[in-house]
């Protein structure tokens, strides 16, 4: 199995990228990674050459550039080329933790549609108090979605969930603001009822309040609303830790729990942080992308890049071509 890395994409890029990299072919004996980026900045930090290459470029997409016009200026940047090699069948996945809109871009225009899927989502893995986690489908491919992009959606992320994620039958939720089925705007009232007729465990709607309570194994919304829950799980997380160290730290008392609790602390932090559920990915495309979290660490590169080894070996990206032609086939019958 071969996959493509942008060596250069994330914060802590090319050490973490590298590192992580380095502990998946030493995992998977049945993986080879392609390194894209600098070779020098690569060589500093790569000690275990085995079924791991390098494709050389300097170029770089940067976090401040548009992403469009990025990819179609900067060919030989790292994202661009690890993307190309995913077009070309020379790598059966691509991943990067660069600029988000840029692999989305790059995504679209480079890799391309599958065929019959109208809008691609972008899904995260997302924590639950179980520690099951969800998905949450589309987080920022596209602002704008209609009923039919919901459907597809769902059918995505369940296949995703069952293959990748290993949970048998999916719970498939609609995120709206109330449970009853005619809650709602126009594109939740007409996508509640597509759903409820497609071939998927759909459970009915599902309220922001439930979602870290793992009401679904698989969320759908459109993008706007899917990005803002997301950014505002985030902050959420953020500001808990940051109001936990503050009380705890007030007081020597309180300093003296604190070490008490820090083991428990760290497993808290882990729970919020979903960059340890692996990377987003970018449904509905002809190979499997996959967006780490820019400040991955190296033990958040090899997850992401386990995720992507996974979608690869269970032919995700096959299975919802051939779901979605189903559908398809289904809507020209009636």
């Amino acid at each position: 199995m071969k996959l493509a890395i942008d060596a250069m994409g994330g914060d802590h890029a090319p050490k973490e990228i590298v590192l992580g990299a380095m502990k998946a072919v030493q995992t998977f004996p049945d993986l080879h990674i392609t390194l894209v980026g600098d070779e020098a900045k690569i060589n500093e930090i790569l000690t275990a050459h085995e079924r791991i290459s390098i494709l050389h470029t300097t170029e770089l997409i940067l976090g401040t550039d548009e992403p469009v016009k990025a990819v179609r200026r900067k060919k030989t940047a790292s994202m661009v080329l690890t993307a190309q090699l995913a077009a070309d069948g020379l790598a059966d996945a691509c991943l990067s933790a660069g600029n988000t809109g840029a692999l989305m871009a790059a995504g679209l225009f480079i890799v391309g549609r599958i065929e019959g899927i109208d809008r691609p989502a972008l899904a995260p893995t997302l924590p639950t108090i179980g520690g099951e986690g969800f998905l949450l489908l589309d987080v920022g491919a596209n602002a704008d979605a209609k009923p039919e992009h919901l459907q597809q959606y769902a059918i995505m992320g369940s296949i995703y969930s069952e293959k990748v994620r290993g949970i048998k039958n999916p719970r498939v939720g609609l995120l709206n603001i109330g449970t009853e089925e005619k809650k709602g705007n126009e594109l939740t009232k007409l996508a509640f009822d597509l759903l409820k007729n497609a071939d998927l465990n759909f459970i009915g709607n599902v309220e922001a309040r439930d979602l870290l309570d793992g009401a679904a194994d698989v969320v759908v919304t459109d993008g706007f609303t899917g990005n803002m829950v997301l950014k505002t799980l985030e902050g959420t997380a953020l500001f808990i830790m940051k109001m936990l160290k503050s009380s705890l730290m007030s007081s020597f008392t309180s300093k003296l729990g604190a070490a008490i609790l820090k083991p428990n602390l760290k497993q808290l932090k882990g729970k919020l942080d979903y960059s340890e559920y692996g990377g987003a990915a970018l449904f509905g495309l002809k190979a499997p992308v996959i967006k780490a979290h820019g400040s991955s660490n190296a033990q958040s590169i090899f997850i992401a890049i386990k995720q992507t080894r996974e979608m690869v070996a269970n032919h995700v990206v096959d299975l919802i071509r051939k779901s979605v032609e189903e559908a398809n086939s289904a809507k020209i019958e009636q």
